[in-house]
């Protein structure tokens, strides 16, 4: 009798699933490419930003596919997806992750940075869904969209980031229904704050700084890129239809239509003003861009401006 085990090793839970993640050059996208990762998946990174995305793509296993690319324009991600298929030939999972944020009153937010706030986040996340769809359909897989806490909770200064986070909320539940008969599951991720490149931008900013200073401690908690993308993986190999980090944001969700009573605005309705008027400084001394966006949107915006003009 040997001392080997006759027990065969567990599977790890993504074993050879080919998993699309946008936003995947850094914060939660390239924490949770790694995750997939150590999980037997086979990650397929998408980022505009090429430098860091190369990077991440490194760090994951050597041949990993990374694709420069904007999720804003739908036959660039119909490219990724039938490249991916070259090489893979099949697609289980995509995690629709790119974001930014755009801040700033509504009466004063530059109006460009609004609007690519909600390309990136809405048209993204649909342009991403929908050239992944038949791929997904044939082999029965799996979407996780990332909506954020803020699809519920809607802040001052922050109305182009909740608006479109409230529409990716919506679409992740119209295409639950959608695709059930075809065994495709979709899963819709609600997160608060997870310490990433985009939360520590938003505190460079007097008035975001102001904005989180009306809430009490544990809502101000932040959870690790690396904790969040051991979560998402876990809903991933569960096909989960809703995951909250942390987990106790559940309780938040049930109570959401609580959340806009007068009761409950009493602080933001106090912050507003300060929010406004930090705004128009640094509308005053910076712009209106630098005002609005963080420094990484600011510099890709003004690239893809001499881009244009070229």
């Amino acid at each position: 009798m040997t001392g080997a085990s006759t027990h065969p090793l567990p599977s790890l839970p993504l074993a050879g699933l080919v998993v699309l993640i946008t936003g995947a050059a850094s914060g939660i996208g390239a924490a949770t490419a790694l995750e997939v990762v150590s999980q037997g998946g086979i990650a397929v990174l998408v980022d505009c930003d090429e430098a860091p995305l190369r990077q991440t793509a490194q760090q994951c296993a050597q041949g990993t596919l990374c694709f420069v690319a904007d999720v804003t324009e739908l036959p660039a991600m119909l490219d990724v997806v039938a490249q991916t298929l070259s090489v893979h030939h099949r697609l289980d999972v995509v995690f629709a992750n790119a974001g930014v944020a755009a801040f700033g009153p509504v009466a004063h937010v530059d109006p460009q940075a609004w609007q690519r706030c909600v390309e990136v986040n809405v048209f993204g996340v649909f342009n991403t869904v929908r050239a992944a769809l038949p791929a997904l359909v044939k082999h029965q897989g799996y979407v996780l969209i990332n909506a954020s806490v803020s699809s519920f909770a809607h802040p001052p200064a922050m109305s182009a980031y909740a608006a479109s986070k409230a529409a990716v909320e919506a679409m992740g539940n119209v295409l639950r229904l959608e695709l059930a008969a075809h065994q495709v599951g979709v899963g819709v991720m609600y997160a608060g704050w997870v310490r990433t490149p985009l939360v520590e931008e938003g505190a460079l900013h007097p008035g975001f700084v102001r904005l989180r200073a009306t809430m009490p401690a544990f809502l101000n908690q932040e959870t690790s890129a690396q904790d969040t993308a051991r979560v998402i993986v876990r809903a991933m190999s569960k096909r989960q239809r809703s995951l909250f980090i942390p987990g106790w944001l559940r309780i938040l969700f049930a109570l959401r239509s609580l959340l806009h009573l007068p009761f409950a605005e009493r602080e933001l309705l106090k912050a507003a003003p300060d929010m406004e008027q930090s705004y128009l400084d640094g509308l005053a001394s910076e712009g209106a861009l630098a005002s609005s966006f963080g420094p990484r949107e600011r510099e890709r915006t003004l690239a893809r401006a001499k881009q244009k003009n070229k």
